[in-house]
């Protein structure tokens, strides 16, 4: 259950409304209000004096008060509010009520209407959605609109419109550049919907303020992301830390300083695009400051999606403490690590597979320093590309031999390349998960850990359960038992649709 459904089940909106006197940043984007005086919609946690309750109207999605006429504020800007996860349905969960099936269809469809994949590109068709999820056309508008208030439509407009806000906002972007990021066919149009929906043109948002003269003094462009809390910041950097490779990534954790930076290469549209970014924890406002690389301004959008999944930015801690906490009482604020590029996941689990983390840190640091890119950043340490899918697709059996990996790991890392190289397997937030997982396990040397992990941080799926780890079985104290396995499965099913979070809370624990 999850703090949405908290809300809906008390008296709602006096519920709402108390969330909202005491800004209380744990509703951040479980709901917003929209205030009939102004004419603005809010964030719970926004600083302004409180409105009257009879005043108040509330939303659980910002589509939902744009339909209903209101503006976003300026001040806490509804476009930085963390999202509501979208969690998938298995098979396992097709027992579930029809009520709650297409409650998480309609989340996994409005998860990719804004697939970062297909920003700027036109938006799938319905049917295409459809196809994908597995039902028809019209029971998907029917189930989108009962979950959302609005239709599939009006969801994806306010997404880009908000998109485009922050964008104007926080950076020096051109107008037509934040358009086309955006996902407008054209200035004209984008133009046209901003002035419609916010009574603004979107000049009028350009700020010359002190913020943005205090980002010159850093190279990059910043933007702000948003989490609830609580988050256990230093038990997520330590988990990166602990697997970090020199040259491709760097963590910092002190009093002073919470951040991971990473060197960065995507493709999009056909054109390869390389560059750095450093996300730095700002605790006592709940955020993210990220900083990117110039020349990564075309994948902006993309890449702010890609860290809002690195550092799982989106869960909804009250939903996963209510089925967790109760076996795991200490794990409140811990998330599930993620990553900026499935491809490199998929490598690093390949060569983890049966050996200790520093054993697979030391196989990553020399794939990385024989095979990577070198790039230039302004970074010190940070000065490597890890290798691209087509590098090692043609990488030589006895170059990857001398670095120590076995000729099972090549023929895996290899198979993997090759499949993300012909389209054949998508490895990010939103991709279709049985058939992921099916590809995965139907390549040589990836078996059912190799492609739950994958599907855990790479897939972002919340479900993901490898039964088979060892040191799972440790930590849930199965070590020795007939079937270790089978009997965290059975121990698991009381923690769904969340065991990807039990699997991080019983490594903790460790």
């Amino acid at each position: 259950m999850s703090a949405m459904t908290d809300l809906q089940n008390e008296s709602t909106d006096d519920s709402r409304y108390l969330a909202l006197k005491a800004r209380d940043s744990r509703f951040d984007g479980i709901f917003f209000t929209g205030v009939t005086s102004t004419g603005i919609y809010c964030r719970p946690v926004c600083r302004v004096r409180t409105p009257k309750r009879e005043n108040c109207r509330f939303f659980s999605q910002p589509a939902q008060a744009e339909r209903a006429g209101f503006r976003p504020c300026l001040r806490c800007r509804p476009e930085l509010a963390p999202r509501l996860p979208a969690p998938g349905l298995n098979e396992e969960e097709r027992v579930w009520s029809v009520q709650d099936a297409s409650w998480i269809l309609a989340g996994q469809a409005a998860q990719l209407i804004d697939t970062p994949e297909a920003r700027g590109q036109a938006a799938p068709s319905m049917a295409q959605l459809a196809q994908r999820l597995g039902v028809s056309d019209r029971h998907l508008r029917r189930i989108f609109e009962a979950r959302f208030g609005v239709s599939p439509l009006q969801y994806l407009q306010t997404r880009r419109l908000l998109c485009a806000k922050q964008l104007l906002t926080d950076t020096p972007l051109a107008v037509a550049e934040v358009a086309r990021l955006s996902g407008f066919a054209s200035v004209r149009r984008f133009n046209a919907a901003f002035s419609e929906h916010y009574a603004l043109q979107p000049s009028q948002l350009r700020r010359a303020g002190a913020r943005r003269e205090s980002a010159k003094s850093e190279p990059g462009i910043v933007v702000r992301l948003a989490y609830r809390p609580p988050y256990d910041i230093d038990a997520m950097l330590q988990f990166f830390a602990t697997r970090s490779v020199g040259g491709i990534e760097q963590i910092t954790l002190t009093a002073s300083r919470q951040s991971i930076s990473k060197t960065v290469a995507a493709e999009m549209g056909g054109t390869r695009y390389t560059g750095w970014l450093s996300a730095r924890f700002a605790s006592a406002e709940h955020r993210i400051d990220l900083r990117l690389s110039d020349s990564l301004r075309p994948l902006l959008p993309w890449v702010m999606a890609r860290v809002r999944a690195l550092l799982d930015l989106d869960a909804d801690p009250q939903a996963i403490n209510q089925v967790l906490h109760a076996s795991f009482p200490h794990g409140d604020g811990l998330r599930v690590p993620g990553s900026l590029d499935g491809f490199e996941l998929a490598v690093r689990a390949v060569l983890g597979q049966q050996i200790t983390v520093a054993a697979a840190r030391t196989l990553t640091s020399r794939l990385v320093d024989h095979f990577g890119e070198p790039i230039e950043t302004s970074i010190d340490g940070l000065d490597r590309l890890f290798p691209s899918a087509a590098t090692l697709a043609h990488a030589s059996a006895d170059a990857l031999g001398r670095l120590g990996i076995v000729k099972r790991r090549q023929a895996a890392i290899q198979a993997i390349a090759r499949a993300v190289l012909t389209r054949g397997l998508q490895l990010h937030a939103g991709a279709d998960l049985a058939a992921t997982l099916a590809a995965l396990q139907a390549l040589p040397g990836i078996g059912d850990w190799t492609a739950q992990y994958i599907a855990m941080r790479a897939l972002r799926w919340p479900d993901a359960f490898p039964a088979g780890d060892v040191a799972l079985h440790k930590a849930l104290g199965l070590l020795g038992s007939k079937n270790p396995s089978k009997a965290a499965q059975l121990a698991s099913r009381s923690w769904q649709p969340w065991r990807s979070y039990a699997v991080i809370r019983a490594w903790k624990e460790l």
